[in-house]
C-alpha cells in the first residue's frame, strides 16, 4: 500500500477533525478544517483509502505546506 502524505496550503488554526486513525476516506474527502483570516478552509484527501496517521489535532497551529495526516491507498 502506498502512503500519501497529506499536506495544508494554508497556515491557521485547526478547527475541525472530521475524521480518525483507522478511518477509512474516499478521494476529495475533508481530513482537517483550518480556519485562516475568519474563514474556514477544508483540506481535503487526494485519495482513497484508510488514515494510517493523523499529525494535528484541534486548536493546533500549523503553517503552510505543513503534513496534517498519511493515507494509505
Amino acid at each position: 500500500m502506498p502512503e500519501i502524505k497529506i499536506v495544508t496550503e494554508i497556515a491557521g488554526r485547526v478547527c475541525a477533525t472530521p475524521v480518525q486513525v483507522g478511518g477509512t476516506v474516499a478521494d476529495g474527502d475533508e481530513i482537517v478544517v483550518v480556519e485562516a483570516m475568519k474563514m474556514e478552509i477544508p483540506v481535503l484527501s487526494p485519495a482513497s483509502g484508510e488514515i494510517t496517521s493523523l499529525l494535528v489535532k484541534l486548536d493546533d497551529i500549523v503553517a503552510e505546506g505543513q503534513a496534517i495526516a498519511i493515507v494509505a491507498s
